[in-house]
């Protein structure tokens, strides 16, 4: 499905990724781990259209994608949770589910997956017109996930999804992402600094350090990996 090739990215004259390939196949969920400023998020935003890579290519479905404008790429079936959640916070909880089916034409279809995401996240539901900055970190999460949900999307990226959140929370939301996933068959790449929560639920993993893919493989091997158990799992 997604294939990324040798990309670099350079934020001025600062190189953030450098040379970085990475696949995800079709109903996967692939986790993407790695310390704080090792390019995790940039990697994302590059898929997602919000930056430009310098050098090398991203394909969806074997189309280079890398150049399209970002709601181009959620026309394509991308759709992308960012770090820091980024809701609306004015807006309703309804109102920014609302937001994220802007490209959707057929209102009977985005009807349906309102009420897929209410399913989801019955929170959600219950709290539909209250604002969305009213919201617990928790419930903001499930909002973000929830927007995100809203275009259909084929591969999601979602960024930090525990960033900040209470360690029962944490397993909520992880459990919610399995389960996207395995009911809908929708992809997942998980950019993640909780390793022991994403490499539970991801099937591959990568392991970026300053930019540069270090090590890659099966999630359940890397758990016991000696440089993993060091580095991030304690």
């Amino acid at each position: 499905m997604l294939t990324v090739e040798a990309l670099d990215v350079f934020y001025g004259a600062v190189q953030a990724l450098r040379g970085v390939s990475l696949a995800v196949g079709e109903g996967e969920i692939v986790t993407l781990v790695g310390s704080n400023g090792a390019g995790k998020s940039t990697m994302l935003r590059a898929i997602s259209g919000l930056v430009a890579p310098r050098q090398g290519r991203i394909l969806l479905d074997g189309r280079e994608i890398q150049g399209l404008a970002a709601h181009r790429i959620v026309g394509l079936g991308v759709a992308h949770a960012p770090e820091g959640r980024r809701i609306f916070t004015r807006l309703s909880v309804r109102e920014n589910l609302e937001m994220g089916a802007y490209l959707q034409r057929d209102r009977a279809a985005s009807r349906a997956t309102l009420e897929r995401v209410f399913a989801l996240f019955p929170r959600l539901k219950e709290r539909e017109a209250q604002a969305g900055g009213t919201l617990s970190g928790g419930e903001q999460q499930m909002l973000a996930i929830g927007r995100a949900l809203m275009s259909r999307p084929r591969l999601l990226l979602l960024d930090e999804p525990s960033l900040g959140l209470a360690p029962i929370l944490v397993q909520e939301i992880f459990r919610e992402i399995t389960r996207i996933n395995r009911e809908d068959g929708t992809a997942i790449l998980l950019v993640e600094q909780n390793a022991h929560a994403a490499l539970r639920v991801a099937q591959r993993a990568y392991v970026l350090e300053t930019g540069r893919i270090v090590l890659e493989g099966l999630a359940a091997e890397l758990q016991d990996h000696p440089q993993v158990r060091e580095a991030y799992l304690g």
